[in-house]
């Protein structure tokens, strides 16, 4: 079995992998729902985080505890912990995103509230002279409060354990997506969004051995020879890997992202310092930004500027949360970005379940008048 197909069973097989982990290791296992929660502090525990994702099936036991209208990841993931398929995890760590998935924390620990959960602000505004402070505030009130429950401290020297652990897991998956700048691209869209999605779901050293792994069958493999459009994927909160699969089985190669199930997971390293909370808030505060948090400036636009040019994209999809206001706000500031990089853009609203089949005829549109324009 390959190292990508290994990601790919973990991603599918999660909460079996968590479950055998826990039996091995007897250690224990953290959720958390957002890509800020500082999860460095949760492995400097000893306790293995995982991010709450979906499953993408129909579901309609969330109508009692979210209004219908709420979006569909806040609500998918909310099934899974109602019908009991997070049953292994002994804590929960939310960080403050949108109004949405709050509902879904505030449910969650109402109805099936796990043996610990805390609730971290996060500083709306991460360009405000001020926000640093408050984020280091934050992970350190969460830090005290959790060893609280831990009866025990979390030392300097756990602390540099993980972040040696982080960087080198970071720098792997750099190496990794680099190698989708070629021509020739090596990985498929969906094996690079599988493996970060892995990352999210799995014990960080035995993620980082696959990553090896990975680069190790990367340099055998000649390439796809046929890539047809290059394509960068925008926008809200996307676990599917089987959409990022059915875009490019349509004549594409998703060569690059810029998602909280991407590249916005792992780009930024953790500068070591003196004071490692301060280390790893400024790893948060210095990472591409998610929309909620780049209202104002929008910077990371220059960010998916950049990736556009480097990666060489043709064409940009972005992946809208149905009700997700937030990112939909962003659209004509990105809309208006590409335009001027002569970079279409096709925007596709997503529910719980994936309308692949109506997609299809809308993406094959768009990459056939992407080709048109290219010749």
């Amino acid at each position: 079995m390959s190292a990508f197909d290994k990601f790919e069973k973990v991603r599918l097989d999660r909460h079996k992998y968590a479950k055998d982990w826990k039996e091995r290791t007897g250690r224990q296992v953290f959720g958390y729902f957002c890509t800020y929660a500082p999860e460095e502090l949760i492995h400097a525990a000893g306790i293995m985080p995982v991010r709450v994702l979906g499953s993408h099936e129909p579901v309609d036991v969330t109508e009692p505890y979210i209004p219908s209208q709420w979006c569909p990841y806040c609500r998918d993931t909310l099934a899974q912990g109602l019908l009991g398929r997070y049953d292994y995890i002994e804590g929960l760590v939310y960080t403050f995103a949108c109004a949405h998935i709050w509902n879904t924390y505030l449910s969650w620990t109402r109805h099936i509230p796990p043996s610990y959960f805390h609730h971290m602000y996060i500083p709306e505004h991460f360009y405000n002279p001020h926000a640093r402070a408050a984020l280091i505030d934050e992970i350190n009130d969460f830090k005290q409060d959790f060893e609280k429950w831990l009866g025990r401290p979390i030392t300097e020297a756990d602390l540099d354990r993980t972040i040696d652990v982080y960087n080198t897991n970071i720098q792997l998956q750099h190496q990794i997506y680099e190698t989708r700048k070629l021509p020739n691209p090596p990985i498929t869209g969906a094996e690079a969004h599988s493996m970060v999605i892995a990352g999210q779901l799995m014990d960080k050293e035995e993620h980082t051995q696959l990553l090896r792994e990975a680069l190790a069958e990367i340099k055998g493999r000649q390439g796809i020879q046929d890539p047809g459009t290059r394509l960068i994927i925008l926008g809200s909160e996307n676990d599917d890997v089987g959409l990022t699969s059915f875009i490019e089985s349509l004549g594409a190669t998703v060569v690059i992202d810029e998602t909280c199930g991407g590249s916005r997971y792992f780009w930024q390293p953790i500068t070591p310092q003196e004071d490692r909370v301060a280390a790893i808030a400024d790893r948060y505060i210095s990472r591409p930004p998610c929309a909620h948090k780049d209202l104002v400036d929008r910077q990371r636009l220059h960010f998916i500027k950049q990736r556009v040019e480097e990666y060489q994209a043709q064409g940009a999809i972005f992946i809208l949360q149905k009700f997700c206001d937030i990112y939909e706000f962003d659209i004509p500031a990105m809309q208006k970005m590409l335009n001027e990089m002569g970079i279409p853009l096709l925007t596709l609203e997503m529910d719980v379940t994936t309308p692949y089949g109506q997609f299809s005829t809308r993406i094959e549109a768009f990459l056939e008048t992407l080709q048109t324009e290219l010749v």
